[in-house]
């Protein structure tokens, strides 16, 4: 393992969700890399501060420090808006969130706390986005992950799983994109991009994701994309009996 890679995992690390061969090969690079093992500590040491938040009320004091860090940060982030985030500043921003959530469990009910939300619900947007702009496929599976966090309503989260389903070299990100579309269902635009994603679709597998996602969500409008399946010269033959299933579901 090289340090470029363990910056990408010390937050699966010291989060205690690396596992396996991964965590060994983790712990034999730290073991002979200094700079490593002291930014796993430093980061080892932020994880766990972060679950000693006080639960008493805090001064005025905190919650205005909280707000300044949280204006620097936005400010940051407008300054670079075509920058890609590395892994490990998704680790910070998350370890943000933390502090925000915590936040929100010490102040009081009311309008301040809707705002705290509303900064929480922002957030969780910002890591799904960058996380599903990754180069690693395993990042762009966990950006799939933090959509399921987003609002149901959440455009700009539902127009990159589209693209994710549509475009992604990973047949694993399409798949798990197409089931996380379940989360926007309510949504129209859902709907037809589910139906216009079908006939972009090659890989058998996606296709009988997508099939599926019709029938869950009873969406008749595909029935003319589901009926082209069922006769195209080039289709997988499963694929076409997926397709005749599926419109016998939706008559």
């Amino acid at each position: 393992m090289t340090c470029e890679e363990t910056k990408l995992l010390v937050a699966d690390y010291v989060s205690g969700e690396m596992e396996g061969s991964d965590e060994l090969a983790y712990e034999a690079h730290l073991d002979s890399c200094p700079s490593c093992r002291a930014e796993t500590s430093r980061v080892d040491m932020l994880w766990k501060d972060l679950a000693l938040l006080p639960r008493e009320e805090p001064g005025g004091a905190v919650r205005g420090r909280f707000y300044d860090t949280l204006r620097a940060y936005r400010q940051g982030m407008d300054a670079v808006p075509q920058r890609r985030w590395p892994v490990w500043q998704m680790a910070a921003a998350a370890a943000l969130l933390l502090v925000g959530i915590a936040a929100g469990y010490l102040v009081r009910p009311g309008r301040e706390v809707a705002e705290l939300r509303e900064e929480v619900t922002s957030m969780r947007q910002l890591v799904a986005l960058s996380l599903l702009q990754q180069q690693s496929a395993s990042q762009r599976l966990r950006g799939v992950s933090w959509a399921y966090r987003a609002e149901p309503n959440d455009t700009e989260v539902l127009d990159a799983l589209v693209t994710a389903v549509n475009h992604d070299t990973s047949v694993n990100v399409r798949l798990a994109a197409v089931d996380a579309l379940h989360t926007f269902a309510a949504s129209p635009a859902t709907r037809r991009a589910i139906v216009e994603s079908l006939p972009r679709q090659n890989t058998p597998l996606v296709q009988v994701a997508l099939i599926d996602l019709l029938v869950d969500l009873k969406e008749r409008e595909g029935t003319k994309e589901l009926r082209a399946l069922t006769v195209g010269d080039s289709v997988n033959d499963g694929v076409k009996q997926r397709a005749l299933w599926a419109l016998e579901k939706l008559q």
